[in-house]
């Protein structure tokens, strides 16, 4: 289920290590009055660029945890690894996005207890 959920959150643009605003595309709200279907199309390929993003660290960094010399096929030793090393790395990002979600909700509700 924890997999599941951080491959969705991947898959929605959400957060995780490298998807920081230097890499995003034009944001669809910085398009004002242009056409929503435009927006939304703009919208799900920066989802799509995103998760590929994310895709690419996670190869590079398991590859080079897991794989000491490649071969014909992939040993018991280097198929737990890359199990494992996926597995921490959507852990990771999820952990991260809720944490940064929680930060964000409080910051809110903060801001909101001032203006009262």
């Amino acid at each position: 289920a924890r997999r599941t959920g951080g491959l969705r959150a991947a898959r929605e643009g959400r957060g995780g290590p490298g998807t920081g605003a230097a890499m995003d595309a034009p944001s669809a709200a910085g398009l004002g009055g242009a056409d929503p279907q435009l927006q939304r199309f703009i919208e799900v390929e920066t989802q799509k660029q995103r998760f590929q993003q994310l895709v690419h660290q996670m190869t590079e960094l398991c590859w080079e945890k897991c794989m000491d010399k490649p071969g014909p096929k992939l040993d018991s030793r280097a198929e737990t690894c890359f199990v494992n090393c996926v597995e921490r790395f959507i852990d990771t990002s999820q952990f991260i996005l809720n944490r940064l979600e929680q930060t964000q909700k409080s910051k809110s509700a903060f801001s909101e207890s001032l203006s009262d």
